[in-house]
């Protein structure tokens, strides 16, 4: 089949047939298809959208570009998360060694920040010694001993993603649904779960600003992942502030071993994890009930098996064994801490959520390209919620930078993105929507 073919009758609006699709996925992998004819063929899904049967062959042909990994050796069921990317969104440290240490398998492929949002590998690379992306060998060691294992795609996982979703980036389609849908579903497929969650972000510091989007990208993802073969739901969860009070890569790692150990738990971060524990040992047959959900992610926490799943895990993959007792001691830090300090008296009655990424990212904890070198060093902590109460010249937030002029910047950046007001607001829930297949 002609590409070109293919492209003009999606231009056209026509609907694709699977061979159609799958034929244009095997000339994008093997390179016989050019840059220009892969941003036409993403330009024309943009303006015209996909069906859901189209949306699951490009999933399925994607999936099938590479390896698929098959874990039906383990003794449990194998289970995942996704999250749409967001401030301060350090769940999936706490989250894959929670559910692991209630009797699932996690191998959980993640990926780098992008934009404004963090990344989960960038974080877990913070950790000295961490093999970020093993090999296959590795890959297994780690998920049959500790449980779960957090890394990176592999050359071999569905490849053709990589090279769509590089044209994407600088052909103005990465919004598209279908694409967006396509691109998530299809490492995971590869993964060789058995059931996935979706943790589809809305608000200020969400890529979906508007529910009507997050709710319209959480019941693709659903209905397609179910059509692919795969059991799925979704969580549309709030973003208008950061999640944990922290921002940044090694702080991040801090804040997560803090809370799987209990030395500290923000309160937001808390009801998102266990939420997404819940769901996640719930589609895995694990428990009967969302509540027996909670009580099992909670007793996991509290009797410390989770944070020794984490521990195992990061020691497996090559990380210091004693790296959960003493994170203090491995983990880099920047040489300046600038504290943000408040202006007025008050209540803080929101946050520019998406500018405290850029903030970060400004320090050198994220990219504006995509080969920059991360600090992980840098980054804020001590965030402070919505609601919190304050006076005038108390902290807002803790920059830590490299030096004192970039310091300054991102306290002047965080101060803006604060809006302090006379009264307290109310309470925002942060689980917003449950997506069940249809």
């Amino acid at each position: 089949m002609l590409p070109q073919e293919i492209i003009r009758r999606k231009r056209d609006g026509h609907k694709l047939s699977a061979d159609e699709i799958a034929a244009f996925v095997a000339g994008l992998t093997a390179g016989t298809i050019s840059e220009g004819q892969v941003g036409a063929f993403a330009m024309a899904v943009f303006l015209n959208g996909m069906s859901r049967e189209e949306a699951v062959a490009l999933t399925i042909a994607m999936r099938d570009s590479g390896d698929v990994l098959d874990w039906s050796d383990l003794p449990g069921p194998v289970t995942d998360k996704h999250s749409t990317g967001g401030v301060g969104d350090n769940v999936s440290l706490m989250l894959a060694p929670i559910v692991a240490a209630c009797g699932a398998y996690v191998p959980m492929i993640s990926g780098r920040g992008l934009g404004h949002t963090g990344g989960t590998l960038d974080k877990m690379d913070a950790i000295p010694g961490y093999t970020s992306q093993p090999d296959v060998a590795l890959f297994r060691k780690t998920v049959l001993e500790a449980g779960c294992a957090i890394i990176g795609q592999t050359a071999d996982l569905a490849p053709a993603d990589r090279r769509l979703y590089a044209i994407r980036d600088v052909t103005g389609t990465v919004e598209s649904i279908p694409l967006i849908t396509a691109s998530i579903l299809s490492k995971k497929l590869a993964a060789g779960l058995g059931s996935l969650v979706l943790d589809v972000k809305v608000g200020n510091g969400a890529f979906m600003e508007k529910s009507r989007d997050a709710v319209a990208l959480a019941n693709s993802l659903v209905e397609v992942a179910n059509g692919a073969g795969l059991s799925a739901s979704a969580l549309v969860t709030g973003m208008n502030e950061p999640l944990a009070s922290a921002a940044g890569n090694a702080v991040e790692v801090k804040n997560a071993v803090d809370f799987l150990t209990g030395r500290y738990r923000d309160r937001r971060l808390e009801d998102v994890t266990l939420a997404l524990a819940a769901e996640m040992l719930q589609s895995a047959g694990l428990v009967s009930s969302n509540l027996d959900g909670i009580r099992r992610a909670t007793e996991a926490l509290a009797g410390g098996r989770a944070a020794a799943v984490f521990a195992r895990m990061v020691a497996v993959l090559g990380g210091p064994g004693d790296f959960v007792e003493n994170p203090e001691k491995y983990l880099p830090t920047a040489p300046v801490e600038l504290a943000v300090k408040a202006e007025q008296d008050g209540f803080v009655t929101g946050i520019a959520t998406r500018d405290i990424g850029l903030a970060v990212v400004t320090l050198g904890g994220g990219r504006s390209h995509p080969d920059d070198k991360i600090d992980h060093a840098v980054g804020l902590t001590r965030l402070l919620p919505v609601g919190a109460e304050l006076r005038s010249g108390e902290a807002l937030a803790l920059v830590h930078a490299r030096t004192e002029a970039e310091a300054e910047a991102a306290a002047a950046a965080v101060r803006a993105a604060y809006a302090i007001g006379g009264s307290k607001p109310p309470a925002e829930k942060t689980v917003l929507r449950r997506i069940l297949p249809r």
